[in-house]
């Protein structure tokens, strides 16, 4: 799903069940039976003594090849940082989603981590909640000890694949990301949800991959019969993440700006 390809028969092959119960109600809050009983739930959690010491970008050296990339914008203050995890699209790289944001991170005054899944594309994407957890949970602990993270302004996000997992994780740790960002998602994973997280959601009208009237125009409205706020932007476009979109969603997870 894709970084970027992926026939309409092998989307909906991986994704009409999810998304068929997302429409149906009460059957999408079961819980998605996971390999190893994982539950997707991360035990990470900002510290109150962190304090961020530098500006720049740099891996976080917790594995090899696949690892986790570190940005913190260069007009960083010493106060706590808005936080953003970002996860990339199937056949990706942290550094490759990392290139569609960066600009507007700057801009907005946000860090972002952008870590590499153990695989082609995220466990629960085709089988259940494991490994790409666990080192979600390293990476995130590793931030925590280095950078003031101010936890009310605290998100997960992600594009294509890394969507559908961002929006997934992110509505089972609700208690710890207050905010969501979804560019282009596919699907949402059924879990059992924690916190009251707010979301946003973009996806181009044109989009051949993802084709917008089977993901998000019923990932949406399913989600705000739920009582979730869901901020939501159709745009002119494709499988991709325009800069304006970009910007729009840094600046609303820094709060500089109400939707």
């Amino acid at each position: 799903m894709a970084g970027d390809s992926v026939t309409r028969r092998r989307f909906g092959a991986l994704t009409g069940g999810a998304i068929a119960s997302l429409a149906l109600g009460a059957a999408c809050d079961a819980t998605l039976e996971t390999a190893a009983g994982n539950d997707g739930r991360l035990k990470a959690r900002p510290g109150a003594t962190a304090k961020t010491s530098t500006s720049g970008e740099r891996p976080l050296n917790l594995d090899a090849p696949r690892d986790a990339i570190l940005h913190i914008p260069a007009n960083a203050s010493a106060d706590p940082l808005p936080l953003l995890l970002l996860l990339h699209g199937a056949t990706g790289s942290g550094e490759g989603v990392l290139r569609r944001v960066r600009a507007a991170a700057d801009a907005a005054g946000v860090a972002v981590l952008s870590p590499d899944s153990r695989g082609g594309t995220w466990d629960a994407i085709r089988s259940g909640f494991g490994p790409d957890v666990a080192f979600i949970d390293r990476a995130l602990t590793r931030v925590f000890e280095t950078v003031a993270v101010d936890k009310a302004r605290l998100a997960i996000g992600g594009f294509s694949d890394g969507a559908s997992y961002a929006l997934s994780m992110g509505l089972i740790n609700g208690d710890l990301f207050q905010r969501i960002v979804a560019f282009s998602p596919g699907f949402l994973l059924r879990g059992a949800r924690n916190g009251r997280p707010r979301v946003f959601i973009s996806h181009g009208g044109s989009d051949q991959i993802l084709p917008i009237d089977q993901t998000s125009l019923v990932i949406m409205p399913g989600l705000r019969e739920r009582g979730y706020d869901v901020t939501f932007r159709e745009f002119d476009g494709g499988h991709e993440v325009p800069p304006a979109i970009a910007a729009e969603a840094l600046r609303w997870i820094a709060g500089a700006s109400a939707p």
